[in-house]
């Protein structure tokens, strides 16, 4: 067997022999770009105000504690805002105003999609894994 043989064989073993996955060089370089871009972002939150389809750092975020749990309000660039409250039920967050619905979408472990009245918000949250419905 020659030498470049055997270094062939040997590099096809080593490669067999790893049980880990390639890393995915796109979402490795998508997900720093993303986590630059919050540090750029000075406390706010990417969003998508009704009639936009893009997602931009430009929506503030503030939080009040009360004694009917955790309120967000998500304030647009405009001056309008929306009001969420998180749930400990699992949703993740409702619609603390009016009869408009918020429909919660995870993007990962560690993000949720809000969409309420046409816009869009991207929110960093704790996605648990829903559990089976009983028989």
């Amino acid at each position: 067997m020659s030498m470049r043989t055997s270094s062939a064989i040997a590099s096809l073993i080593l490669l067999a022999a790893c049980e880990g996955k390639l890393p995915d060089k796109v979402a490795e370089a998508k997900a720093k770009e993303h986590a630059q871009a919050m540090a750029k972002a000075e406390g706010k939150i990417e969003c998508a105000p009704a009639g936009r389809a893009e997602f931009l750092f430009e929506c503030a975020i503030d939080r009040v504690e009360t004694q009917d749990g955790l309120f967000l309000t998500l304030r647009h660039p405009d001056g309008g805002f929306r009001r969420l409250l998180v749930t400990k039920d699992g949703r993740g967050v409702i619609a603390a105003d009016g009869a408009e619905l918020a429909t919660v979408t995870p993007l990962g472990p560690d993000r949720i999609e809000v969409a309420l009245a046409g816009a869009r918000y991207h929110l960093p949250a704790t996605v648990r894994p829903t559990a089976a419905p009983a028989k």
